[in-house]
């Protein structure tokens, strides 16, 4: 195989891109022990662009400079975070942040709370708080928030966060951070001490994940991407201080976990949120090659051009790739841990459009969303965000890939039409009846290119379709298996359901590579749902001329999608497809969301020995 393989130690060549381009989103671990605080400092170095003098290839440059847009260079924002013992009622600071359950919140005969902790805090406030909750109407619903000024505590105010009825997940955790620095974020709050109402009897391993959620959501709900603003504000928030967690190194290497995944899950909100005429294929691929640098002991870098790519016979990913300036680049990043045996050999690919016009079968009319489909390489940004993890936390045992065929989907005399036949690095020929249906074209060959390394499971995730209210087809009811219940919806609702829930939907033959997934996400606190593969709907993907077509219509089109992905696929190998269309993307901030990077991690950890 002819590979360019990238030093570790440098950039792409300046022909790819400029010499001077730089990015890190890197937090800064430091350890400052005075017991018994354990303090964690994270610092958030933004991706940034920065011109400079090395050449550039020439049909990349209109797209590298249009607009002239780069992202600023913004300083990085630090929050510590430190895991205290000691009396909340003397912590000191701006607010102290108390998270409560609607159990919590009881009172008795005399309109005081019940709970302890709460009803120590409203003495030391002469009665103030439960005063206060019973006049706005705070009862501890989740979203609900009261941040009050009152005298008679250490801290200037004191905030009470909802948690629902019951906060037992890493879901409602790291919510209950994100609502943490929003409240800090409006009271510009510069600390911020955190403590719930009740542990309770909580085992030592649940209150170190429900530690770490916290601080993950804090973290995360306090930084925002302004890159591309002309005029943005800096974060108030320093320090937070987690109380009654305890101490200790269990604490510590589970901050430390937080940290990494959190800096993994902003460097790909960034990825996505980059504007396509900043991040094109060639960019995207420095973009991995430097997370391989900076973690050159465990981290390899293979990035192929088109010329190589053809040479591999991966016709399905250049068809697409045909019609853009930009040429594509095929990246592979290898994880293999710093000593001891391999005894699991994992892949992960990421579909990796940094554009999609839709091709000739443009995408037009209300809902198409071609504003948006910079986000279409979310899969990569998924993929790559948790290689940049993985080099931090360096799992022992196991072997990782991370693939991505980047490229853009355009117009052109030299792009692919409705009904070329492309032929895919496995030999089977493509009849193309939508050219809006590209997606799986790129991952086809990164699937068999994923196999030919000797991954013995594959996950792929993309922002592959938008199949919604005929997710499902015609034939096959849908259950709400992840909650109590599992009845079988009416027709209405299900229609309803089904467009919510192939934004999220995973498809896999493999009950034990499902049910392995499954457990990450739990652990992760993102939701996901197993969808049917149902082999009948084949039928609609048999091309008269070729193997296959690439789409099937649009009843059970997110069916049909990973029908088709399957045939690129070794049996031998258990195989997972992601379809992250819609939570790759929050409409009301209107900023990525860095979906599906702590599963990806949390797996990988699964196997690792």
């Amino acid at each position: 195989m002819a590979a360019t393989v990238v030093s570790l130690a440098t950039s792409l060549t300046a022909a790819v891109v400029p010499s001077s381009f730089s990015s890190s989103s890197s937090f800064v671990f430091t350890k400052l022990w005075s017991a018994p605080c354990l303090r964690i400092t994270f610092s958030v170095s933004p991706f940034s662009y920065s011109r400079g003098g090395g050449k550039l290839m020439a049909h990349s440059l209109a797209r590298a400079t249009l607009g002239l847009t780069q992202p600023a260079n913004i300083d990085a924002p630090k929050i510590a975070i430190s895991a205290k013992e000691i009396d909340v009622a003397e912590w000191k600071g701006d607010i102290l942040a108390v998270g409560v359950t609607e159990k919590d919140m009881t009172k008795d005969d005399s309109k005081r709370f019940e709970n302890s902790l709460l009803k120590k805090l409203d003495a030391k406030l002469g009665g103030h708080l439960s005063e206060a909750s019973s006049e706005e109407d705070f009862t501890g619903k989740p979203g609900q928030s009261l941040v009050l000024r009152l005298p008679g505590l250490g801290s200037k105010r004191i905030g009470l966060i909802g948690l629902g009825q019951s906060a037992t997940n890493t879901y409602a955790f790291r919510n209950f951070g994100e609502a943490i620095a929003a409240a800090a974020k409006t009271a510009q709050a510069c600390n911020v001490g955190i403590v719930l109402a009740s542990t309770g009897s909580t085992a030592n391993e649940s209150k170190l994940n429900t530690a770490s959620a916290i601080a993950s959501g804090t973290v995360l709900g306090t930084y925002e991407d302004n890159r591309y603003k002309s005029d943005s504000k800096k974060p108030v928030l320093k320090s937070v201080d987690i109380l009654g967690f305890g101490t200790g190194p269990e604490l510590e290497k589970k901050l430390k976990y937080a940290e990494d995944v959190s800096s993994a899950i902003i460097f790909g909100k960034e990825l996505v949120n980059s504007p396509a005429n900043v991040l094109t294929p060639a960019v995207l691929a420095e973009e991995a090659t430097k997370i391989a640098s900076t973690y050159s002991d465990v981290l390899s870098a293979t990035i192929l051009n088109a010329e190589q790519c053809k040479e591999l016979k991966m016709g399905s990913y250049l068809g697409v790739a045909a019609a853009s300036a930009n040429p594509p680049h095929f990246i592979h990043l290898c994880y293999k841990p710093p000593s001891g045996p391999i005894k699991a050999k994992l892949a992960l690919v990421g579909k990796g459009l940094t554009f999609d016009s839709g091709g000739y079968n443009i995408k037009t009319g209300p809902g198409c969303c071609i504003e948006l489909m910079k986000f279409d390489m979310g899969g990569s940004a998924a993929v790559l965000g948790a290689a940049k993890a993985i080099g931090q936390v360096k799992p022992p045992g196991v072997e990782v890939h991370f693939i991505v065929a980047a490229c853009e989907n355009m117009i052109s005399g030299t792009g692919m039409r409705p009904g070329d036949i492309l032929t895919a690095s496995n030999g089977k020929t493509i009849e193309v009846n939508n050219t809006d249906a590209e997606g799986r074209l790129t991952l086809a060959d990164a699937l068999v290119y994923a196999c030919n390394q000797g991954a013995e499971k594959i996950i792929d995730l993309a922002t592959l379709t938008g199949a919604c209210v005929v997710a499902l087809g015609p034939s096959i009811a849908v259950f709400r298996t992840l909650f109590t219940t599992s009845k079988l919806m009416s027709s209405s609702v299900s229609k309803t359901l089904s467009c919510w829930l192939i934004k999220l939907g995973v498809f896999t033959p493999s009950d034990e590579l499902a049910n392995e997934v499954f457990a990450a996400a739990e652990a992760s606190g993102e939701k996901l749902w197993r969808m049917p593969m149902e082999e009948s709907y084949w039928e609609s993907m048999k091309s008269g001329v070729a193997d296959m077509v690439n789409t099937g219509g649009r009843q059970g089109g997110a069916i049909t999608a990973a029908l088709f992905l399957k045939q690129f696929v070794d049996e031998k190998v258990q195989w997972m497809h992601i379809d992250i269309a819609g939570p790759v993307w929050n409409e009301k901030k209107r900023a990525a969301t860095g979906f599906g990077i702590q599963t990806l991690v949390e797996w990988v950890q699964q196997h690792s020995s």
